[in-house]
């Protein structure tokens, strides 16, 4: 074991000029911890040691618009021997890597930065996460789809193009840095992948619910969970109710009876739950219903919780820099089999918070607000500065420090009040279209 430990010791891996300005959020000690959930094989020197594999799946998603064998190359990852390798060489390296280092190392990124990122910027002394689910679409390959499945299509109209993955994810809504994922196949239910991530809500926080999580029992395991651990969530039509106090106009604590086969199958669920209904109605709208654990309406005024559930989109904003911004809007993961389409998602998730660290500490050191410094354009720059690493342009501390210059230029607006309802503009789409507004045509 002595000698294994010192023939390990002549072997440490350079970190890549390329993705050295990474590794100082992801220090090597963190990466040999995440490596130690692989199997141990015999000491040997490779051309994609398992740590440079880990900085090759961040790659894969840091320069999506490359193919992998070009994302080895770009970044000079090879290790040892020639620059590049052959792409059987690079998928039997992503196979003894296998999906738990990276698992791991997005847990670690997401305890590092995401849980004090929320409890930096609290409402009421309570840190604010939001959780909703997405799909992604992956390779069209038998093993893709018997382990994830096709979502289903209209009579007559075939199959669906492509296996989709259904991923369920935690956000810390005021730095969209992305604290918790479970993934599963397409016919997992998002309420059966939350239920795996609802343990690690934090002790004084809220999670902002999208409805069509609502579930009694839901309700009862985050509040019981933990001290003071809250729920916020829009209403369905057809929950009922009794009103056992009126706390103020449209702001009332209520009674929610929990069904005799939710206990059976439960027994441990009370027989009721009580919570706050509070209403709330924008103008050309109808009247809405917000359920909340809040229940004492002097500590959180019913006019704030009305006008915070509406940061429940930023979790739908955090998804949309990951699919269009990260992705490229190319939204099929492009690994052939299951493990590695696992693999490359853990891999896309960490590069995405990398990329989300590096704006908040700009943001911090400029006490701004991490969501005015543009996501699009961070990225753009963390993938330049990595390419010219690789090619030398400079020393790593002056591309840093460039970086910094630049990402100045990035400094977004405040955000202006949304003045149209939410609908698209896609022919053919079943929603409505937002009227004219007014242009003036040239003659």
């Amino acid at each position: 074991m002595g000698l294994a430990a010192d023939l390990e010791a002549t072997m440490v891996v350079r970190i890549p000029d390329a993705v050295s300005a990474l590794a100082e959020a992801l220090p090597d000690g963190v990466i040999q911890e995440a490596l130690q959930t692989i199997k141990e094989e015999p000491i040997r020197r490779r051309a994609l040691p398992p740590e440079v594999v880990i900085w090759l799946v961040i790659g894969m998603a840091l320069l999506r618009e490359r193919c992998i064998s070009a994302v080895v190359s770009h970044l000079r990852l090879v290790a040892v021997g020639p620059r590049t390798v052959s792409g059987s060489a690079i998928v039997k390296a992503r196979d003894r890597l296998g999906e738990q280092p990276m698992a791991a190392l997005f847990a670690y990124t997401a305890d590092a930065w995401a849980l004090p990122s929320a409890a930096a910027a609290p409402w009421r002394g309570l840190a604010l996460f939001g959780v909703d689910g997405t799909t992604l679409r992956v390779a069209d390959t038998a093993e893709n789809e018997a382990a994830f499945g096709r979502p289903g299509s209209a009579p007559g109209r075939g199959k669906s193009g492509y296996p989709q993955v259904r991923l369920v994810g935690l956000s810390a809504l005021r730095s969209h840095l992305l604290y918790a994922a479970a993934l599963g196949p397409y016919g997992c239910g998002e309420c059966t992948l939350a239920k795996k991530l609802w343990y690690l809500l934090p002790d004084r926080s809220l999670t902002l619910v999208d409805r069509g999580f609502i579930d009694y029992a839901l309700f009862h395991d985050i509040v019981v969970s933990g001290q003071e651990r809250h729920f916020l969530t829009r209403s369905k039509k057809n929950l009922r109710w009794e009103v056992l106090s009126e706390l103020g106009p449209g702001d009332r604590l209520v009674r929610l009876t929990i069904s005799a086969a939710a206990r059976r199958k439960r027994p441990e669920l009370p027989e009721s739950l009580i919570v706050r209904a509070i209403d709330y109605q924008r103008k050309g709208f109808r009247l809405e219903t917000l359920l909340t654990s809040l229940i004492d309406a002097q500590v959180y005024p019913a006019d704030e919780v009305r006008v915070l559930y509406h940061e429940r989109w930023e979790i739908e904003l955090a998804y949309d820099e990951v699919k269009t911004h990260t992705l490229d809007r190319e939204e099929s993961i492009r690994s052939k089999s299951p493990e590695r389409v696992r693999q490359e998602i853990w891999g896309l998730l960490i590069a995405y918070n990398l990329v989300r660290r590096h704006i908040e500490r700009f943001a911090d050191q400029r006490r701004l607000n991490p969501l005015r410094i543009s996501f699009r354009g961070a990225l753009l720059l963390v993938r330049n500065t990595c390419v010219c690493a690789s090619y030398g342009v400079g020393s790593t501390r002056k591309l840093l420090d460039a970086m910094e210059e630049e990402m100045k230029l990035l400094i977004l607006p405040p955000r202006r009040p949304r003045r149209y309802a939410r609908a698209v503009k896609i022919k053919m789409s079943n929603y409505s279209r937002n009227s004219a507004r007014g242009s003036t045509r040239l003659a």
